[in-house]
């Protein structure tokens, strides 16, 4: 295999396709048709169960779940990040998450309350598959792309995970609609999750066989390899008191991702739960309808906000974004209608790709000159999962003690209104294009 040159389309491209390949996971699991099965588990309007040694509203378990589970990661991102930087070869570890993340995926063909345990492991895996891959993924951008080329790439990448993801949420959703007992449409469901498995392992093959190892070639590995990614950790944090822009940018970034990633987890959830649908039929559809609305109009929202980031630059063009996220969560409080959850949904999509595409290009852009990109992902990863940690744990306590998931969304401005003090706080300088 020819090795392709930093910057080349070729290798560009094979890099975007992942996010081709794993988005299936964040639409069809994450955001769409597992929310919406899990859901219908419970038939009982009190929607509680008994995990853990403890009785639990539905919701709240699968917060803490997903709560738990980026911990994990958040403890095992400096780890394996450390491994790969040592041995020069993070492409193993991509794989190995990928092919995670997949079976779990498939084996949420077979959950049920009655093996709850057994059932929430394959959902952690497919979470844990899912996030781990992409401290990898994500530290192979300035490894392939120039920093004029970062924003586009990254928004490209995006917006082909949003087209791959919509492909295969129509096929199941034609598959789950196509039938019209409510256990046949249960079944469909379970089928759409083995899809999902084996469409993020099948396209993930384009980006691994063109991807190269990493930027070392070294193979020795110690005793101590294991702590690696904490020593780096450490460094880059060392490192970060001598980068003002840098430093601050992160603490902005830490607490507007919190909000936005618990959205995103959670929309589903508080749409099925919070919504005055007619019937479940209608409950059914037009959830899956308004993230196929988020997920088209992410398309158009991630190339725009590149646009706009190169107009007014990126700092404001994220203070913006943040600003708008600010809004929905005070309009989420209001919504009760489905024409609400449509409105809501499309605003959503229009922000949702930009934040996450920008906020990754513009870590990037402030990185200093180094080929130890992987220390430095890492860290902006650990930084989001411990984010998403707090988040999803605030908001899950907030459901739980007090039975709605509004007041939990609620509390989230306060999370995007610190966000945008503290990007303002992030100093001017021009980012170099």
């Amino acid at each position: 295999m020819r090795k392709l040159e930093k910057g080349s389309k070729k290798l560009l491209n094979a890099w975007a396709f992942y996010d081709w390949a794993n988005s299936v996971y964040t639409l069809t699991i994450a955001s769409s048709i597992f929310p919406i099965f899990y859901s219908a588990l419970f038939l009982s309007e009190v929607k509680k169960i008994h995990a853990f040694a403890f009785e639990f509203k539905s919701t709240a378990l699968i917060t803490f779940v997903t709560a738990f589970t980026f911990l994990v990661v958040a403890f095992m991102s400096p780890i394996l990040s450390g491994v790969a930087d040592y041995i020069g070869n993070k492409k193993t570890f991509l794989k190995f998450f990928c092919y995670l993340g997949s079976a779990g995926c498939i084996g949420l063909y077979w959950f049920s309350l009655d093996r709850i345990h057994l059932s929430l492991l394959f959902y952690f895996m497919g979470l844990i598959g899912y996030w781990g891959s992409l401290v990898f993924y994500n530290s192979y951008l300035p490894d392939i792309a120039y920093s004029e080329q970062q924003d586009s790439i990254s928004a490209k990448g995006f917006s082909m995970g949003y087209i791959g993801s919509v492909i295969l949420l129509l096929i199941n959703l034609g598959m789950v609609m196509s039938q019209e007992d409510g256990e046949a449409k249960m079944q469909m469901m379970r089928i759409s999750f083995v899809t999902v498995g084996i469409w993020w392992a099948l396209f993930s093959q384009y980006t691994f066989y063109w991807l190269p190892k990493g930027v070392s070639e070294r193979h020795k590995i110690t005793r101590t390899i294991l702590l690696n990614g904490f020593r780096e950790l450490q460094s880059v944090w060392r490192e970060l008191k001598e980068n003002l822009r840098l430093k601050r940018y992160l603490y902005a970034f830490f607490v507007f991702s919190m909000a936005v990633q618990t959205i995103m987890l959670v929309a589903v959830y508080f749409g099925e739960e919070e919504i005055a649908w007619s019937d479940n039929a209608e409950k059914t559809s037009g959830l899956i309808v308004s993230i196929l609305v988020i997920q088209l109009v992410a398309v158009v929202g991630a190339t725009l906000t590149s646009f706009a980031s190169k107009t007014f630059g990126n700092i404001p063009t994220l203070i913006g974004v943040n600003v708008i996220w600010m809004i929905l969560c005070v309009y989420a409080f209001y919504m009760f209608t489905p024409m609400d959850f449509y409105i809501a949904a499309g605003i959503v999509g229009l922000v949702m790709g930009g934040i996450q595409s920008l906020a990754r290009s513009t870590y990037s852009k402030f990185l200093p000159p180094t080929e130890d990109t992987t220390s430095y992902f890492s860290f902006y990863d650990v930084a989001e999962k411990i984010g998403i940690v707090i988040g999803m744990i605030i908001y899950g306590a907030i459901d739980q003690f007090t039975g709605s998931m509004r007041n939990a969304i609620l509390f989230l401005v306060v999370f995007f209104f610190v966000g945008i003090l503290l990007l303002f706080r992030v100093p001017k300088n021009h980012i170099e294009t």
